[in-house]
């Protein structure tokens, strides 16, 4: 710094050194500005983890609601199913009685007409 002030020529020592010297401090406010964005980062990382848990949460309950309401449509479906088939079984019945009526019917019109 004294040949400076007394206006002397430099070598490239002393530049270098005054050069180092410059980059020193930067590199000082680089590694401080490094250090508050890894902080910043670590800080987002934790919000994204929070709300993955949050949505993974709400994604496993929906899931167990739609697990339960399939369920309650497989045991409705069954139960109409069963009733569907017992009044099959039924009108399997009533058609063949009307059938056992109808050839009743035309036998008693037969023997009227004879």
């Amino acid at each position: 710094m004294g040949k400076i002030r007394e206006g002397k020529k430099l070598s490239t020592e002393d530049v270098l050194v005054l050069y180092l010297g410059t980059i020193v401090g930067d590199l000082k406010e680089i590694r401080a500005e490094i250090a508050r964005l890894d902080s910043r980062i670590d800080e987002t990382n934790k919000r994204i983890d929070d709300v993955v848990k949050s949505l993974s949460a709400r994604i496993d309950e929906t899931n167990r609601r739609i697990d339960e309401t399939n369920k309650r449509i497989d045991e409705l479906a069954r139960s109409l199913s069963a009733r569907i088939d017992e009044t099959n079984k039924r009108i399997d019945v009533v058609q063949a009685t009307l059938l056992e009526i109808q050839k009743l019917l035309l036998e008693l019109v037969k023997t009227r007409q004879q």
